[in-house]
């Protein structure tokens, strides 16, 4: 498992963590950087994965699995 810094190359994972951090700094995180250009959560979470301030991991693959009528739900 490796852990990682720097903002992702991928346009959908960058979308993705950007996401997950911003709903964090509305849920009353503190922002990682010192007096962000702006008060959207949106727009800090996007300077804090710019800076590389985020660390994240992407190795591990989410299971799967199905109810009883066939549909698919994560573990």
């Amino acid at each position: 498992m490796t852990v990682q810094s720097k903002a992702p190359e991928s346009q959908f994972a960058y979308v993705v963590l950007a996401a997950r951090r911003a709903r964090q700094i509305m849920a009353g995180a503190p922002p990682m950087i010192e007096n962000p250009r702006t008060q959207k959560a949106t727009r800090v979470a996007c300077e804090e994965l710019d800076q590389g301030l985020l660390e994240f991991d992407f190795s591990e693959a989410t299971s799967v699995d199905e109810d009883k009528d066939g549909n698919k739900r994560k573990k």
